[in-house]
């Protein structure tokens, strides 16, 4: 049987407002082989956002459902809404050879660590706390109450940091993408990842 790679898992989160979503649109754009695993969220839809393209929108009770029958990767509250992570989607991509990129919270990135070690953690940082405040700020969707909360959680979320395998600073979006491009091409190259097709060479004539 020819050797075939399994894909890998990576991680992405960071602090809300860090850029998430902006870096995965921007590697998208580029062509990238990264599957994008759409999350599961019960919050509302912002402007210009569509079911079953950006999230799964889905009721509170429709997701503890999905809870309760184990279909999801992991799952977290966040400011008052939950997001989760289609299990299925994820193990019928990485299984044929493709990789998958997940974005999700902190919370959630800490649950898949426990679950599915093998993963590739990688912590999307802000240049500054001032920074993302202004990130924050410019969305214009958020009240100061808000804001401050969000804040308050990126510190904490930033100590968090050490969990991770690789941190790429986000202050230009696509020297953010070069980065998160390496990070793949290196794991790729990694010996444990390849030595099975080469050992295969000792059994050609």
């Amino acid at each position: 049987m020819a050797f075939r790679e399994k894909g890998i898992l990576f991680i992405l989160s960071g602090p809300s407002g860090v850029g998430k979503g902006t870096v995965c649109r921007a590697l998208r754009k580029r062509g990238t082989s990264l599957k994008y695993s759409i999350s599961v969220t019960t919050r509302e839809p912002r402007k210009g956002e569509i079911d079953g393209v950006h999230y799964f929108f889905k009721s509170r009770e429709e997701f503890k459902g999905m809870v309760q029958n184990n279909k999801l990767l992991e799952w977290a509250e966040y400011v008052g809404n939950f997001y989760g992570t289609p299990i299925d989607y994820v193990r019928e991509t990485l299984d044929s050879g493709q990789d998958v990129i997940l974005e999700i919270e902190v919370q959630g990135a800490l649950q898949v660590k426990k679950r599915f070690d093998e993963g590739i953690f990688i912590f999307l940082a802000p240049p500054s706390l001032q920074e993302l405040k202004k990130r924050i700020t410019g969305r214009g969707t958020e009240t100061a109450s808000l804001i401050e909360n969000r804040l308050t959680m990126a510190k904490s979320e930033i100590e968090l940091m050490q969990h991770y395998d690789y941190v790429v600073e986000n202050d230009e979006v696509q020297a953010a993408c070069d980065r998160i491009e390496a990070i793949v091409t290196g794991e790729h190259c990694k010996v444990s990842r390849l030595i099975e097709k080469y050992k295969r060479f000792s059994e050609v004539d």
